[in-house]
């Protein structure tokens, strides 16, 4: 009969290094945890905590924070677009010269058509008491739309953050990305106090961001790409939306730095396209169209660079764009049909 094998044991050394391995792993996470939560807190404390990366830009998430802590009560205009809206409309000087309009800027630095889009949907399905849009656009916007992604964000995660008012800290947990942190908390403290000349991270009460300065700097933007069918398809569904929706649109193509058109558009045929495609765009859903580079009076002094107003020259614009709106009362009308 052969002899009965009996279980072998466990190799002592094995067996004691399962409950150590256990501390030693909940140890390090702990020390993880620890670290990132001074980190955090002494950004926070000096005042260089960038925003949470839920775009991965820092003009864009900065511009989340902002409406996170400082929300438009009842806006009745949405003003949707990249940098240009950003940065050329003044919703002071809208508000007093149309009385009862109350703008939201809900623009972001960067976006291609398409994306700006993504944001006016969102912020559309958020706002209910909107009742007309302004998009205030350039030819750059309209370029790439197809080598993009159209979601700038998480929807969900970014109706957490600035609507329901979740966690401050937990975006951070879930958009840590060590490298981008410290390198906008070398800058973000200048920019949100205005002393990054070109780049400040300033904000009205209604969101819209002044490049306040004397100074201009280089045109920076070279040649444009060719226009992207995709761009205008994204800006067509939104036409059509607002118009089942009953909501005017309009839509403004911002003054570009003479400059910049007779070194790179000298011929003037991408404007001229550029135009063209805007109107059959529009035409399809009723929207209104101005293109301010060709209509409005302005001269070289008012551009910090190929594309960007400095901010008075900005509300002089605004001023134009003002009239442009549908008044109050005609948005209630619109409405009630």
């Amino acid at each position: 009969m052969q002899p009965t094998a009996q279980p072998q044991a466990a190799p002592a050394g094995r067996a004691a290094m399962g409950p150590a391995y256990l501390i030693w792993m909940g140890v390090g996470l702990f020390g993880s945890l620890a670290l990132f939560a001074s980190l955090i807190l002494g950004l926070r404390v000096t005042g260089n905590l960038p925003p949470p990366a839920f775009s991965n830009s820092l003009c864009a998430d900065e511009k989340l924070g902002f409406m996170r802590e400082h929300p438009v009560p009842t806006p009745n205009v949405l003003v949707i677009g990249s940098s240009v809206a950003w940065r050329h409309f003044d919703g002071q000087t809208v508000a007093e010269r149309a009385p009862g309009v109350r703008p939201l800027n809900g623009a972001f630095c960067g976006l291609h058509a398409n994306q700006s889009v993504f944001v006016a949907n969102w912020l559309l399905d958020r706002e209910t008491t909107v009742e007309q849009v302004l998009m205030i656009v350039d030819p750059l916007d309209f370029a790439g739309c197809s080598t993009v992604a159209t979601a700038v964000f998480d929807r969900r995660d970014a109706d957490a953050y600035v609507y329901g008012q979740g966690s401050a800290w937990l975006p951070y947990m879930r958009y840590f990305s060590p490298g981008s942190l410290l390198r906008n908390a070398r800058t973000v403290k200048a920019q949100r106090a205005g002393q990054v000349e070109f780049d400040p991270l300033v904000f009205n009460r209604y969101g819209d961001g002044p490049l306040d300065t004397q100074n201009s700097r280089e045109l920076l933007y070279g040649q444009p790409e060719p226009l992207d069918p995709t761009c205008f398809a994204a800006l067509d569904s939104l036409a059509q939306r607002l118009k089942r929706e009953g909501r005017p649109l309009t839509v403004v193509a911002t003054p570009l730095h003479p400059q910049w058109k007779a070194e790179h558009e000298s011929r003037g045929l991408l404007l001229a396209e550029f135009d063209s495609r805007l109107r059959q765009t529009l035409a399809h859903s009723g929207a209104q169209f101005w293109n301010a580079d060709t209509d409005h009076r302005i001269s070289e002094t008012a551009f910090v660079d190929a594309i960007h107003l400095r901010w008075s020259a900005a509300q002089a614009l605004s001023v134009d764009i003002a009239a442009r709106l549908a008044p109050a009362s005609q948005m209630a009308v619109v409405q009630r049909q």
